[in-house]
């Protein structure tokens, strides 16, 4: 039921607003998995949602599609939550992942993100991979943005962890934030690292694969290798699952880079399917991501001026 759901709201994001479909989530299940004391991942039908629950109250990275936060609340309230959510922090500004922040703030929480993300949530506009995947992404309501926004980095000391949320500027979007929790050995990536295959790079929104790149590097020289990781979308994952994933996005940019080097078009590529060799375990078959649509992101990244980098944690 959650790759179901996942996978639709993931189709939204590729499709135009006339031609997209509303997924029923009244028959959306939140799973919850505890990943440390105070720490637990929850997944429903949208990006995954990690949540700090304990004395001090309790914080969420991420909070779903909007219909899904009563849902949240109550996974939440399940795992020994008393007291409403006192902050949230989002990771970018798509939907899947910020659609609950007005119900959330409406019931006294603080949203926290960077201020590239506020901007983009304020102002609409399109979302897309430059090519084959865009859609139009209205200006969200003021009630849901971030009342605290930062450039760089902050920290959140709340139930005996000290949180670290790192922008990292142009990879998924320009807005990225990943978020450490250092006490519980977990750090939650949102959409710079996923599960369900090739990764959708939002160009439009500022971000590219030379940033995801230099993100997923970030994290990796920022962790042991006992850290849990949490993808945007998809199962828990470990270090070694990430630096696989790292090794995709590098390869498949060297694929990309040899062809663009020897004069090949777009088209061509696509013609020749230079991600080939990958397709079958990153772009299964009725992917969100197929090896065009990435094809396309790679080549967009390469022949734009390479933007500027967040930077590692302190």
């Amino acid at each position: 039921m959650y790759r179901l759901f996942c996978g639709l709201s993931l189709s939204l994001l590729a499709l135009g607003a006339a031609r997209a479909q509303e997924p029923d989530y009244s028959k959306v299940e939140i799973k919850t998995t505890q990943l440390a004391p105070n720490l637990y991942l929850l997944q429903g039908g949208g990006g995954n949602v990690t949540a700090s629950v304990g004395a001090d109250g309790t914080l969420i990275v991420d909070d779903e599609p909007a219909p899904l936060a009563e849902k949240i609340r109550a996974a939440l309230v399940a795992v020994g939550a008393t007291k409403p959510v006192r902050f949230v922090i989002n990771t970018h500004y798509h939907f899947d992942h910020t659609g609950g922040n007005l119900a959330f703030s409406q019931a006294g929480a603080t949203i926290i993100a960077t201020h590239e993300l506020r901007s983009r949530l304020e102002k609409g506009g399109a979302a897309g991979n430059g090519g084959s995947i865009k859609r139009e992404m209205k200006p969200a309501d003021p009630g849901a943005l971030p009342a605290i926004t930062f450039s760089h980095d902050l920290t959140v000391h709340m139930n005996g962890e000290a949180i670290h949320p790192v922008h990292y500027l142009d990879a998924h979007t320009d807005g990225d934030s990943v978020v450490f929790f250092p006490q519980s050995g977990a750090v939650a990536m949102g959409d710079i690292y996923v599960r369900y295959g090739f990764p959708f790079i939002d160009m439009l929104g500022g971000g590219s694969v030379q940033g995801m790149i230099r993100a997923c590097e970030d994290v990796l020289r920022s962790i042991d290798s006992k850290t849990k990781v949490i993808p945007g979308h998809g199962e828990l994952a470990s270090v070694a699952d990430l630096r696989e994933y790292l090794k995709m996005l590098r390869d498949t940019t060297a694929a990309v880079a040899k062809a663009l080097k020897a004069g090949k078009s777009l088209e061509q590529m696509k013609k020749e399917n230079v991600l080939g060799r990958w397709s079958e375990r990153y772009a299964p078959p009725n992917a969100f991501v197929n090896a065009d649509a990435f094809t396309e992101s790679i080549y967009l990244s390469l022949i734009r001026r390479s933007p500027k980098h967040g930077g590692t944690p302190g």
